[in-house]
């Protein structure tokens, strides 16, 4: 007698989703459209050991991504439609749901060609500005000064951009969920013992965001966020090809890109990209908190081409 699998649907990064696994974080889908994806559980030990030597944790090929977390999982992406997962025995679903959240989304949209950015995306007066940087930076903690502003989150670690019909680019919302550091959330006022600890980072916790904006918004700009060397706080506009390199160098799990033979077709889309937006450096101290202090830096710079309501 075949038992019919319950499943879920869902709505994040403009896909339809029907998954086995529940993921609370995504939008819940409305309707009865065809998924787009599915997310399922199947044994991948045998497509492991077809491919995988026995130092080998990560497989990338044209049009699959294959990786194993010990104790946890095999994950398996392909052709952009499809998720597996092989969980090992009482693996944490929590955990689970971390990977499928971030390198199995990345890697399932850069398949369908999809550029993604590693950082948050925020909307200001009906566009998108996109924060980068490198782990540490403080990009979800600067989103989160954003909201503090009552400005909307469009995303936060996968920045997915499309192109609408004038080609313009545009960031697709991915789910209505942050991370944050206990220091962050401390530093806005916010009691981490409301927040649910993500599995791998008891100091890094999950933070709904209510209002979350569903829609795709025009991309105006990115800021790339750093720390500063000296402990000054500056911003400087970009220009020439170092635009491109900031594009590529904040790509989303930038080695499933290349190892999967994309890397021309990534300089492309930066190239594109590039043609479209500005963008900044913005340097920042490590020594105190600076949030406030860069939105109404950033807000100062925006205000200098267009009216910007705060």
């Amino acid at each position: 007698m075949n038992v019919s699998k319950k499943t879920y649907g869902y709505f994040a990064f403009g896909l339809q989703i029907e998954s086995e696994y529940e993921i609370p974080e995504f939008t819940k889908r409305n309707g009865e459209e065809q998924a787009h994806v599915t997310i399922m559980k199947r044994d991948l030990s045998h497509l492991w050991k077809e491919h995988a030597t026995s130092d080998t944790r990560v497989i990338v090929k044209e049009n699959l991504v294959l990786f194993h977390i010990e104790n946890l999982a095999t994950f398996c992406v392909r052709n952009g439609e499809q998720i597996l997962v092989s969980p090992e025995n009482e693996a944490e679903e929590d955990r689970i749901r971390l990977y499928l959240l971030g390198s199995c989304m990345g890697a399932l949209l850069m398949q369908r060609n999809v550029l993604c950015l590693h950082g948050s995306a925020i909307e200001i007066n009906g566009k998108a500005y996109a924060i980068t940087g490198h782990s540490g930076a403080g990009k979800s903690t600067l989103a989160t000064a954003f909201l503090q502003k009552k400005f909307k989150l469009l995303t936060d670690d996968v920045i997915a951009i499309t192109y609408d019909k004038q080609n313009q680019p545009m960031v697709v919302p991915g789910y209505p969920q942050q991370k944050l550091w206990k220091e962050s959330l401390q530093n806005f006022g916010m009691e981490h013992k409301g927040y649910k600890p993500l599995v791998d980072r008891e100091n890094k916790f999950a933070v709904p965001i209510p209002g979350f904006h569903h829609q795709p918004v025009p991309l105006a700009g990115l800021i790339e966020l750093s720390i500063s060397e000296d402990g000054s706080l500056t911003l400087k506009e970009i220009t020439g090809l170092e635009r491109v390199h900031i594009v590529m160098g904040q790509a989303f799990r930038r080695s499933f890109i290349e190892d999967s033979g994309r890397t021309e077709w990534q300089f492309k889309e930066s190239m594109k990209l590039v043609n479209h937006v500005s963008i900044i450096s913005l340097q920042r101290p490590s020594d105190h908190f600076t949030a406030h202090e860069l939105v109404s830096l950033i807000l100062y710079k925006i205000s200098k081409k267009e009216e910007v309501t705060c």
